[in-house]
């Protein structure tokens, strides 16, 4: 049964959630973001080339793809620091204040 309780109180501890939640958001949005660098930057590479079947290809690198996945990683990061981390810290800034002014 300790165990139960146990694995309750870490769950309920404020990063366990915090860092359900940035994946969920963060896998979710993944989706979004690969159909923005495919749609839409992977064209726009592929403008630098003049075959857009070859892409932006270094020898038998695929430059293009590293970039496409570079920017894909960025954007996610991106999306989940200002929709989650910025407003989680606003809120325990201001939930800080709050138990300040109250001692």
């Amino acid at each position: 049964m300790a165990v139960f309780v146990e694995f309750r109180e870490f769950i309920a501890k404020g990063n366990a959630v915090d860092l359900a939640v940035g994946v969920i958001i963060g896998a979710a949005f993944n989706g979004v973001v690969t159909s923005i660098t495919d749609g839409v930057i992977r064209p726009l590479i592929a403008l630098l080339a003049p075959d857009p079947s070859v892409g932006l290809m270094l020898g038998p690198l695929d430059i293009g793809r590293v970039i496409s996945a570079a920017i894909n990683f960025l954007l996610t990061a991106a999306v989940v620091f200002f929709v989650i981390v910025k407003p989680m810290n606003a809120l325990r800034r201001r939930l800080d204040k709050s138990t300040e002014q109250t001692s």
